[in-house]
């Protein structure tokens, strides 16, 4: 029997008032339906984009503990995850690709945003979460919990362009700007697919980590001209995770003719000239999060290849130190919230 009338108190934490500061709030999920799945939170990974768009959370791995009548994917006990949107139109053409992240009514995004039932979405720092089983993803039983919640927003936002763009050729060569919570994951996913990856990163700090740690093949300081020269022309890709403001007309420059320049960070504004990608028949493109199939088939790669996130796993209790610390970038390279320990 569906719980058509229950409603549960959900304990979690919020900004409550302009500060933006988290503090421990109380409030109800929506009664789970016939096509919904009730998940037990473990963990929430900590975005950049939770500082951008006011604690935006939206990374969650949990473990299910209540299903409708109608699901028949998923069981209780089954670990699963649940990605910046928790629902869409289901009837659009992008949705019938699936490719519900481009839904022409716009996707029902996992914190603050209006549910089926007229609720506010109230994201992952949380004790549980209720989804339509559409929008939750199978969590290999052997891949850990921590480590999958930064799958389910990183790592698809690198994920999709490199598949859509055909990043996953061996032997062609992949750019990496930026080495962060996505820059990092695309390293490691341009490794798995057999790219030579060359990071490019304005922070001599990172070199050490970026070959030995992550594998990457080449490590380019960028304010060294000398350095980004001897890159000309020689990248089939590029990758840019940078928010921050910098110039696109000198890495459009590193790309050989017919390259591919995918950008999924959120600088203020692009600019480069014409000749940049003319000259050189480039592509410059824009990508954000993927589509259910996208991210079903990335958690499976992940956990055939053994590709796991690098994770700092924090308590409930360090989640306002934390959003400090992604501000000044001091993270390696993404905190994970321990919702199931620490949460109380």
């Amino acid at each position: 029997m569906d719980s058509q009338t229950k409603t549960e108190n959900c304990l979690g934490w919020a900004a409550t008032d302009p500060t933006g500061v988290l503090s421990p709030y109380k409030f109800s999920r929506r009664p789970l339906g016939s096509d919904d799945v009730s998940i037990k939170i473990t963990h929430c990974g900590v975005c950049y984009a939770d500082v951008i768009w006011s604690r935006n959370i939206h990374e969650i791995a949990g473990i299910v503990k209540e299903v409708g009548s109608n699901v028949q994917g998923i069981k209780v006990g089954d670990h699963v995850g649940v990605g910046t949107y928790v629902n869409s139109c289901r009837n659009c053409e992008y949705c019938n690709d699936g490719v519900e992240v481009q839904c022409v009514k716009g996707p029902v995004f996992t914190f603050n945003h209006i549910d089926v039932d007229g609720t506010v979405t109230k994201g992952g720092y949380s004790s549980h979460i209720v989804v339509h089983e559409r929008y939750c993803f199978k969590i290999p039983n052997n891949y850990p919990l921590a480590s999958a919640a930064p799958l389910l927003c990183a790592g698809i936002t690198v994920y999709t362009p490199m598949m859509r763009y055909n990043m996953n050729q061996p032997g062609k060569s992949l750019g990496v700007i930026g080495l962060g919570g996505l820059g990092h994951m695309a390293v490691k996913f341009g490794k798995a697919f057999g790219l030579s990856v060359t990071v490019l990163s304005t922070s001599t700090s990172k070199k050490e980590e970026a070959l030995s740690l992550l594998g990457a093949d080449n490590f380019i300081v960028t304010s060294d001209q000398e350095q980004v020269k001897g890159l000309s022309k020689s990248l089939d890709f590029i990758i840019d995770t940078a928010s921050g403001d910098h110039p696109f007309d000198p890495y459009l420059s590193l790309l050989k003719s017919a390259g591919v320049y995918a950008l999924v960070g959120f600088p203020s504004e692009i600019k480069f000239s014409p000749a940049s990608l003319n000259m050189g028949m480039k592509t410059f493109a824009g990508s954000v999060t993927g589509g259910t199939k996208m991210i079903q088939e990335m958690i499976s790669f992940c956990a055939a290849r053994k590709i796991y996130p690098q994770i700092e796993v924090i308590p409930i209790q360090y989640a306002n130190e934390a959003l400090e610390r992604l501000v000044k970038k001091d993270v390696k390279y993404r905190f994970v919230i321990d919702i199931e320990n620490t949460l109380k």
